[in-house]
């Protein structure tokens, strides 16, 4: 198993600087990134060198990443666009894709090495995955109540209008989604 890179084991303040600085350079020059890298780390006091090509290596990944999470936001945009998200249904799919790569996570961790993974964040990321579980099914509850009971009132005026009591249904059913 390889080693864990370093610049993961860094201060959080001087990782997430480097990765700022690797994003706003467009993932360029990384001779230059190396250098203020390594300065930083010894004003800290650490006695740790990083290697350019570890700093390319992570720069590689960390820019794979961010290519990836912005298709998958332009082709969400797109796919919301198309077809409306009126259900919740986009924010229902990503909870269950969620879902399941943290199971897939849960079922490979006897294969996994514990330095290489925080059980506690796994916990917590389930846990909040699960309250946007809940608040995504309540807020579905809470638009189909009003839906219902704007319908009856449109049967109600409707009715009241002289509109045959099957037109009226077949409006409430409309209005719905059921026909």
């Amino acid at each position: 198993m390889p080693a864990r890179s370093k610049i993961l084991m860094l201060p959080p303040e001087i990782k997430a600087e480097l990765d700022r600085r690797l994003i706003t350079g467009s993932f360029a020059n990384y001779e230059a990134q190396t250098e203020w890298l390594n300065e930083q780390l010894r004003e800290a006091g650490l006695e740790i060198s990083i290697s350019r090509s570890a700093v390319h290596n992570y720069g590689q990944g960390f820019e794979s990443r961010i290519a990836a999470i912005k298709i998958a936001t332009e082709q969400a945009k797109a796919i919301t666009d198309a077809v409306g998200d009126d259900a919740g249904k986009m924010g229902n799919a990503l909870i269950s894709l969620v879902q399941e790569k943290a199971f897939d996570v849960l079922v490979r961790m006897t294969d996994l090495d514990p330095a290489d993974m925080d059980f506690n964040k796994l916990t917590v990321a389930i846990a909040k995955l699960n309250n946007a579980a809940v608040a995504q099914k309540k807020w579905q509850t809470e638009i189909k109540k009003k839906a219902t009971v704007a319908a009856d009132e449109v049967v109600k005026v409707a009715k009241a209008g002289g509109l045959p009591k099957d037109k009226a249904e077949w409006i409430k059913k409309k209005i719905l989604g059921i026909v």
